[in-house]
Formats: structure tokens, sequence, C-alpha cells
């Protein structure tokens, strides 16, 4: 038995940065598995992969990209078909590193907290900054109204709440949302939730994800485990990503509700209550 397994999924990857994130992996002292799950149109990275000769990574070419989260699902499905036995699971991004010791950290506080479905560490941008992976869940104003707003000073007080920017990061917290970059679940509770929905072919997949885990175990931001990425928010930058995000932010809504929601009414402001000076 694993004591965690992972997936990165790729397409068209750079190998620097993928070989990065390989060899933060080969210094974690515990029992893993990791697999390139690569949605590329051509199978590329299978020699580049080969060539590290380490048999706890495994590479799997799709021949298709049918999305970030069916991609992600591939590994799933060939863990619970195939019997591999894994404590956890790790959904990394191949634009993530991390020091080492960092996922042994991660490990012994889910083994001490077993009513913790998701854990997510503090993250830090390239150059040092913090990332505010942290959020509750989202209105449609937070996700499709703010966009064709042009005031910059709404945008900001819509987001103040939204992005927990009252939160400083230093403690452990219960939230509502964790970032998708760096998703370190249980392998029982993803067992049970069924993975990724495959309706979002990419954004939103892991806040519905958080939502799923929610409904029946922890989601905790744990800030004593650190890693770096580098963050790119292409939808800002490009107006095919924004219209991913548009069209997965509509489904998510679609699925959860628009403007009645009370499972995110109640959530949203217990977190508050509890965390917000």
């Amino acid at each position: 038995m694993y004591d965690f397994t992972a997936c990165i999924v790729t397409y068209n990857t750079e190998r620097d940065e993928l070989k990065k994130i390989i060899e933060c992996f080969q210094k974690v002292e515990l029992r893993f598995k990791l697999w390139i799950s690569d949605n590329s149109e051509k199978d590329d990275l299978k020699e580049f992969i080969e060539k590290f000769s380490d048999d706890r990574i495994e590479y799997i070419f799709n021949n298709s990209n049918d999305g970030f989260g069916s991609g992600h699902n591939v590994v799933v499905k060939k863990l619970l078909e195939d019997g591999i036995k894994s404590e956890f699971h790790l959904m990394v991004n191949a634009d993530v590193v991390f020091e080492k010791n960092t996922i042994e950290k991660i490990v012994s506080y889910m083994r001490k907290n077993t009513d913790i479905g998701q854990i997510g560490p503090k993250i830090l941008e390239y150059d040092g900054r913090l990332s505010r992976s942290c959020r509750l869940f989202p209105t449609p104003i937070n996700l499709i109204f703010r966009r064709f707003l042009p005031v910059k000073l709404i945008v900001e007080k819509l987001d103040y709440n939204y992005e927990m920017k009252w939160y400083d990061y230093e403690k452990v917290i219960d939230v509502p949302i964790l970032s998708g970059c760096f998703i370190f679940v249980r392998m029982d509770v993803l067992e049970e939730i069924g993975g990724f929905d495959e309706r979002y072919f990419m954004y939103m997949e892991d806040y519905d994800l958080c939502r799923r885990i929610g409904k029946k175990w922890r989601t905790v931001f744990y800030p004593e485990a650190e890693i770096i990425h580098k963050h790119g928010k292409a939808s800002y930058r490009s107006r095919k990503m924004m219209m991913l995000h548009m069209n997965s932010a509509i489904k998510y809504f679609n699925k959860w509700g628009w403007f009645f929601d009370k499972e995110r009414k109640i959530k949203n402001k217990e977190c508050m209550r509890k965390y917000k000076k």
C-alpha cells in the first residue's frame, strides 16, 4: 500500500517545468507512485519521463484532450479498477514546486485529523508573495458579472469577502474552497465522491470537488506546509481562456444554484463568523 499516489495532468507542458516538480517528488521519503497523465496531441513526453529511470513514475498518454478533470480521472479510475491501494491522493499542477518534507508534514497532519477530507498548503508566488488561495463559495457576481464592472473600487469591495482578504494565512482554518493547483485528498473520500465532474473542461472543477468533499468532511487550509506556484491566471490574459472560464462558471451555477444557494449562504456565513476579525 502506498502512503500516497499523485497525478500531474500535462498538455504541451514545458519539460523544464515538469523536470522541477518530478525532482521535488523524488526527494519525498514516503511510499508513493506518480502518474503523468498526458492530454497532448503526441506522446513526446514518454521518452522524457522514461529517462528518469524511476519506477515510482509512470507515463500515461490519453491520446485526446478531454479536459483537466478528465485527465486526473484517468488515474483515479486506474487506481480503483486495478486495486492500487493508497492512503491519500494528490492532484497537482506541473508549475508547482515544493521543498523536502512538505508532503510528509501534510500526511502527518492528515493522519492525526481523520475528519479532514481535503487539505491545502500555503501557496507562494515565484517572487515570494503570498497567493490568497482560500475562498468562500462564489456568487455569480464574484465570477461572472465583475468582469464587466468598470469601477475597480466596486470589484475590490465584492472580492473582499469572497477572496477572504481579512484572513492572515497564519493559522489552520476550515474553508469552503481551496486552490486547485494542489489538491490533497483522502483516497477513500475520493473513491466515495467519484473524482472530478467531467462536465467542466477547464476551471471550476476544483470548486465543484471542494463542495462535494465539504458536504461530509472538513476542508482545511494548513499553512505549516508551503508550496510555490507559478499562478499564471491565463483567463485574464487570453480571450479563449476567459470564455472557457465563463462557460465553466455557468455550468457551476447551473448545478449549485445562481442566486438561491442555501448551502453557500450557510457555509460562507459560518466561515466569516469563526475567522473574520
